[in-house]
């Protein structure tokens, strides 16, 4: 199982980004692609911005249509809360350790783009960044 960030579902969506390709190739062949609802109005806003309402509303379809999971991460405000203390340093916002918490409970693996924070996360935590 894939887990989505944000940089990695518009690089996915937006032909013309520069990490389209690389990120198609990477979860051509993958487990299941889950993305975490903690996430979503940051990802349909950035969606929005860089390709326009209607790929938003497509970006949505894939829920409905099960090529993309839902995963709601109710039980995960704790760990969320834990590692935005632990990586304070980071400034690591509420996304990012809802998609990192989300990526620890469902195989460790996180299409992404952010290797900002993300490398320096997958260091201490159990996850491995995609591509």
């Amino acid at each position: 199982m894939i887990t989505l960030d944000t940089s990695g579902v518009v690089a996915l969506v937006n032909a013309r980004d520069p990490n389209h390709r690389e990120a198609r190739a990477a979860i051509e062949g993958a487990g299941p692609l889950v993305a975490p609802a903690l996430v979503l109005g940051e990802t349909a806003y950035m969606i929005a911005l860089r390709t326009g309402h209607e790929t938003v509303v497509r970006f949505l379809e894939a829920f409905e249509e099960g090529s993309v999971l839902l995963d709601c991460g109710d039980m995960d405000l704790p760990r969320i809360r834990d590692l935005m203390m632990r990586f304070s340093d980071l400034r690591l916002g509420f996304a990012d350790a809802a998609v990192v918490a989300c990526t620890e409970r469902n195989g460790g693996s996180v299409l992404t783009f952010d290797r900002r924070d993300f490398e320096v996360i997958a260091r201490d935590v159990p996850i491995t960044l995609m591509p």
